[in-house]
């Protein structure tokens, strides 16, 4: 074995993008959670979480193979392992079709089929939809925000093999939160984007009056949505009061960014919705565990 092995084993993991892939797998136990009114079918949820970081790591694997000449030319990007040259194109291109077919034979086999189609559509997405509408419309980032949203969908439908309008609050939870978060990353980098020809919302309408006419009325929907599930009964009024914490929270930044305009604040809202989720998901199981007790 040659001294570069393990920098080229880096960098396929890199490619899968572990920390989406971690995302994907916490909002896909919490679909999970809520379907199984628990978790008591162990064995269940840990091969749902194997075919979705399957086909989460793909699905990433194959939007890099796609990009790899845009990301060459990205501040942000062109240290990836394609356009740096560590990994061959043809190499990702099956590495990430296997993850994708490992991952959906898994939720095939031992889970369910609408699980396995909901992870597929996940990745047709992603991947056939997302990547090349980001050289078209602006809309891109909406489009690119379901994918990103079915993972709690997918969680609930392993547990339940069906969907109910809790698992739909959870997609639309996250399907919200995408946009402040993505919106701030595509003004930060709107230079990148622009040289890469994205047409990424901050690149279409540089003047940023309409990249905040989007922020902040998604910023509202995100608050309204996260306190569904206490109406629904899904949780609490802990959970209730956090929730509106954080969206108050999220929307503070959101302003401020509005009347800044500067790179400064739009790291303030990435920064504040970056640890919103993760509270918010805390707050829900908290909230749960408490229900227990008390």
């Amino acid at each position: 074995m040659t001294k570069q092995s393990p920098n080229l084993y880096k960098a396929y993991w890199e490619m899968t993008k572990p920390g989406i892939v971690m995302l994907v797998l916490v909002t896909t136990s919490l679909g999970f959670y809520f379907a199984d009114h628990g978790i008591h079918h162990l064995g269940l949820l840990l091969w749902t979480l194997v075919g979705s970081a399957c086909t989460c790591g793909g699905s990433s694997v194959l939007n890099q193979y796609l990009e790899r000449d845009t990301d060459a030319l990205m501040r942000r990007t062109k240290n990836r392992p394609m356009p740096t040259g560590v990994i061959a194109p043809a190499s990702a291109l099956g590495f990430g079709s296997s993850l994708i077919l490992i991952g959906l034979l898994a939720l095939c086999w031992k889970v369910n089929l609408l699980t396995a189609f909901l992870s597929l559509l996940a990745c047709f997405l992603y991947v056939l939809v997302y990547t090349p509408m980001k050289k078209m419309t602006w809309v891109c980032t909406t489009i690119g925000a379901i994918p990103g949203a079915l993972p709690p969908l997918g969680g609930w439908a392993a547990a339940a093999n069906h969907l109910d309008p809790g698992g739909w609050v959870l997609f639309f939870i996250l399907f919200t939160w995408q946009h402040p978060h993505f919106y701030a990353i595509a003004w930060i980098f709107k230079e990148d984007y622009k040289k890469a020809g994205f047409k990424m919302l901050p690149v279409v309408y540089p003047d940023a009056k309409f990249t905040f006419s989007q922020i902040i009325p998604f910023c509202f929907l995100l608050t309204a949505f996260s306190l569904l599930p206490s109406l629904m009964g899904m949780a609490g009024k802990i959970y209730f009061w956090g929730a509106l914490v954080l969206g108050a929270m999220l929307l503070l930044t959101a302003f401020l960014f509005q009347q800044s305009r500067s790179n400064a604040d739009a790291r303030k809202i990435l920064g504040a919705s970056i640890i919103y989720l993760p509270l918010l998901l805390v707050l829900i199981i908290a909230d749960g565990f408490l229900k227990l007790f008390f």
